[in-house]
């Protein structure tokens, strides 16, 4: 079992990190592999529309950071993508990643049974930690995005959400949030 973890925080030490590192360290301890991104650490450029992935190549034609990330993808059984949440939306990091996953679509996507270049069957961890409070505030995010996952074959998506996490490391005293997180390890990393 093998699991790619993107870090989609500025914050090296930040909440969703605190988070993804606990559900890392689970898995890890129930036999998967764990290969983590600090997608900040990268330098990458967004989806340049160039539509090359649909005419010339089956991936994106960028040659930066992120083509090591998209690679990894292909391989991973979950993927496991954090972030906090910056007005409303995912950062900007985990942003410009989602923009360049357009390249796992096939040429003929909008009318194919089957869109995807990835094999199906991966499973998606969705962490966010938003400062506001309330749950009701930003609860479009999560379904907005395993709209498109699951075009890509993702199946079994889960949410983890901290919501009124101000401070670094705030979620380290949520303790229904972080139980959330190693359960949710524990069932993902059991063979189906």
């Amino acid at each position: 079992m093998k699991v790619v973890c993107l870090l989609g925080s500025p914050r090296p030490k930040g909440n969703t990190v605190y988070l993804a590192e606990r559900f890392c360290e689970t898995a890890q301890k129930a036999g998967a592999e764990i290969v983590t991104f600090s997608l900040n650490k990268l330098t990458y450029k967004g989806c340049q529309g160039c539509m090359t992935c649909k005419t010339k190549l089956d991936r994106c034609v960028l040659k930066d950071d992120l083509e090591q990330v998209l690679d990894a993808v292909r391989d991973a059984d979950i993927l496991v993508m954090a972030s906090p949440v910056y007005y409303g939306e995912v950062s900007s990091q985990m942003k410009g990643f989602i923009d360049r996953t357009f390249s796992y679509l096939k040429p003929d996507y909008t009318t194919n049974p089957e869109p995807s270049r990835l094999k199906p069957g991966k499973r998606l961890v969705f962490i966010l930690s938003q400062a506001q409070p309330d749950e009701k505030q930003f609860a479009d995010i999560f379904p907005r995005y395993d709209y498109f996952f699951k075009w890509y074959g993702f199946q079994d998506n889960r949410l983890i959400r901290a919501c009124g996490a101000m401070g670094p490391k705030d979620v380290a005293s949520m303790t229904a949030v972080v139980e959330q997180v190693e359960t949710t390890a524990r069932e993902l990393v059991q063979p189906r």
